[in-house]
């Protein structure tokens, strides 16, 4: 057998085994069926773009008959790439798929596991209140202002000058 030979073999039976696959219900085996079937259409583009040659690198004169055509190249590096995005496509139509046989029969949200509580029991335990207040003091701490403080004028409370708010006397000498 010889090495073209036994890629025909290997392409046809990558073909013929993504194709069955492909032809699967399950979208984890049409995935890998794709896979197959692209990984198969890259070796039909190797084996058509011909023998061994030398680069095709014309400086000046004719391009010869022993030069490689580089278009089978690029036509291979398009399918590696297209193969590629189509793979996460089917990969983010397979996690959604996933994700939407885990919800409930609501439609909207997960099963929760404290189902039995009820909307007063829930009420009692959350205070969005708190959590807003939680939220001001936390902004109040990461800033310069601070509740109380009456040394500002500006209204937003800031004690830094900016350099418009500087006077400058003759010497050079700044005075804030």
């Amino acid at each position: 057998m010889s090495a073209s030979l036994t890629l025909v073999v290997l392409m046809g039976a990558m073909y013929a085994v993504g194709i069955y696959v492909m032809l699967e219900r399950s979208l984890t085996r049409v995935l890998i069926g794709f896979l197959l079937v692209g990984n198969a259409t890259n070796i039909l583009i190797f084996l058509m773009s011909g023998g061994n040659g030398s680069p095709p690198l014309v400086t000046g004169t004719e391009a010869d008959d022993s030069m490689v055509d580089p278009v089978p190249q690029v036509l291979m590096l398009t399918a590696i790439v297209i193969n590629f995005g189509i793979t996460a496509f089917l990969l983010a139509l397979i996690y959604r798929s996933w994700w939407l046989a885990q919800l409930g029969e609501e439609g909207d949200t997960l099963p929760d596991e404290h189902e039995g509580e009820t909307e007063a029991e829930t009420e009692s335990s959350f205070d969005p209140l708190d959590l807003d207040d939680a939220a001001v003091q936390e902004v109040l701490r990461a800033s310069d202002e601070r509740p109380g403080d009456d040394e500002s004028s500006a209204p937003g409370g800031s004690h830094r000058t900016t350099p418009n708010d500087r006077t400058h006397d003759t010497t050079g000498e700044d005075r804030g």
